[in-house]
C-alpha cells in the first residue's frame, strides 16, 4: 500500500478591510487581515488545520501586527467587527519612517540631517 502525506505551512487572505490613519506614518491606509496556518495533508488533501495566527498590515508602510485571536475568528467567520489599537501588537515596523521638512515639507526615508531638498535641518 502507498501511503502519502505531509505538513506544510499555509496562509490565507482574509476578505477585510479598514480604513485608518497609520500611527506609524501618519498616512491614509487600511488593515488587510490574514491567517498562517500549519496543516495535514493526506493524498494532497488538506485534512487538518492547527496553530492559527492572524495578522495585519498596513496598506500605507506594510508595518505587520499580530491580531488578537478572537477578533481574526470573528473576522475568519465573515464578521466586520472594528480592530481597535488594543487588538494589535506590533510585530515589526513597516518599510520605511518618514522624516518631513517642517519648512517645505518634503518626505524621506533616509537618515539626513538636513533637508536634501531646501538645506534647512530637520
Amino acid at each position: 500500500m502507498f501511503f502519502m502525506m505531509g505538513i506544510t505551512d499555509g496562509r490565507k487572505d482574509l476578505d477585510f478591510s479598514q480604513l485608518i490613519t497609520c500611527n506609524i506614518c501618519g498616512k491614509y491606509g487600511s488593515f488587510h487581515v490574514f491567517m498562517t496556518y500549519t496543516v495535514l495533508s493526506l493524498f494532497f488533501i488538506p485534512c487538518f488545520k492547527w496553530n492559527r495566527r492572524y495578522y495585519v498590515r498596513t496598506s500605507c508602510c506594510n508595518t505587520l501586527y499580530e491580531l488578537d485571536p478572537e477578533v481574526g475568528k470573528a473576522i475568519a467567520k465573515g464578521e466586520k467587527p472594528k480592530i481597535l489599537p488594543e487588538h494589535l501588537e506590533k510585530i515589526n515596523q513597516g518599510r520605511h519612517s518618514f522624516r518631513r521638512c517642517s519648512y517645505c515639507g518634503y518626505e524621506t526615508t533616509e537618515d539626513f540631517v538636513y533637508c536634501p531638498k531646501c538645506g534647512n535641518r530637520f
